[in-house]
């Protein structure tokens, strides 16, 4: 019998590093971010002070060189990391992911090495925040319908852009972002396709005339991520700061989105490994009928169910991490292995903070126990970087063989 690369035995060994890793982040997150994470889900505002903590621990740019500011560790230390700061609030979570996986990974695969020193370096080191601008208000899943634009001046020096994008997490308070926008109207993004125009990404300073922050977006959940819509009024953005290739947009966006959707399944476990905690903690203290409510048969089944999901979960996520290992070594997307993670690490947050909450009754309704948070931050991981419905597209798609 001759295995397939997909069908092989798959290994993830941890180093001692990656164990002195989680326990530093575990006691950081509990210590630090567990104490304040009910508060800033309730005020909805940023939590700079803790961040910047990260960013000194070297978290915010886990995965990049230690030329460039980062930590030079691997992905499952990135994931490891995730996992036990979304334990201990989502919205933190977030913000490490969008630094890591959408801002830093991009410029780092596609970037020059000009624009790596100057781009990911302040980012890395957390004295920056980075931010990912793809969606607009009429271009969601539909990444190609832009109608946001980049022309190239007469001068052939800058290009100016304009247009509105939204739902851009970090943006409120963001120093640098990657923009995918339309350029080359003459050429066709898809062939046969409506849209017009081809994608390219740019390296925006916020801090240049015709950056507009608009309207904070009031969330149910991860509410001390801050997400709002940016404009682009005239922004004048020099040609050295193009990402990439012109027209090389759309493969740098599904490129970093493939590293993205593993964040966001680590995300969704330590989400759901918090909530499974709390019930399980709650199971055994709480007494009905004259006993905990852990003995009776209905709670054991939710018990069983959740810690189930939750470690498979954590296989199909790990089998991304080594997909991704692979790829940095061939040149290969793991596009079907991160959506199933992503999808299937997603669906079950959804499903343990549920159950979670069912388990503490009218307690779990009550903002006075963390299960409710864990709740409704659970809900967005079914939607960013693909919803489950895009996952479910991308993998069936990538095993007919369809483009």
């Amino acid at each position: 019998m001759v295995l397939t690369e997909q069908a092989r035995p798959l290994s993830l060994e941890m180093t001692e590093e990656h164990e002195m890793l989680v326990s530093a982040v575990r006691d950081f997150a509990q210590r630090e971010i567990v104490p304040i994470a009910a508060e800033y889900d309730e005020s909805g505002a940023f939590p700079l002070e803790t961040v910047r903590k990260m960013g000194e621990m070297g978290l915010m740019g886990i995965e990049m060189p230690e030329a460039y500011g980062g930590a030079g560790m691997d992905t499952l230390a990135h994931v490891l990391t995730m996992i036990e700061i979304a334990k201990a609030d989502a919205s933190h979570s977030t913000i490490l992911s969008v630094n890591n996986s959408l801002y830093c990974y991009g410029i780092l695969k596609f970037g020059t090495e000009a624009q790596k020193r100057e781009w990911i370096t302040p980012v890395a080191s957390g004295e920056q925040i980075g931010a990912y601008s793809l969606t607009e208000p009429m271009s969601g899943s539909d990444a190609g319908n832009m109608a946001s634009r980049a022309v190239l001046n007469d001068a052939g020096t800058h290009y100016i852009i304009n247009g509105r994008k939204s739902w851009v997490t970090s943006a409120p308070v963001a120093d640098r972002i990657v923009l995918f926008t339309m350029t080359a109207e003459d050429a066709p993004h898809r062939s046969g396709g409506k849209q017009k125009g081809k994608i390219t990404a740019f390296l925006i300073d916020t801090r240049r005339p015709g950056f507009i922050r608009g309207k904070n977006e009031p969330k149910l959940g991860i509410r001390a991520s801050a997400t709002s819509e940016i404009i682009f009024d005239n922004y004048e953005c020099p040609v050295e700061q193009v990402l990439g290739q012109v027209g090389g947009g759309f493969k740098i966006a599904m490129t970093v989105l493939d590293a993205g959707r593993i964040g966001i399944a680590a995300q969704a476990l330590g989400i759901a490994e918090a909530a499974y905690e709390a019930g399980l903690e709650y199971a055994r203290q709480r007494e009905a009928f004259g006993a905990p409510i852990g003995s009776f048969q209905m709670i054991q089944q939710k018990i069983a169910d959740m810690k189930t999901r939750i470690e498979a979960s954590r296989a199909l996520l790990y089998q991304a991490v080594i997909a991704k290992g692979r790829a940095l070594a061939s040149g290969k997307r793991y596009t079907t292995e991160a959506s199933m993670a992503k999808l299937f690490c997603s669906e079950t947050a959804a499903f343990v903070t549920d159950e979670a909450l069912q388990i503490h009754g009218g307690m779990g309704y009550s903002k006075e126990m963390p299960v409710e948070r864990y709740y409704r931050d659970a809900r967005i991981t079914r939607i960013y970087e693909g919803t489950s419905e895009i996952q479910r597209m991308v993998i069936a798609r990538n095993e007919l063989g369809l483009r």
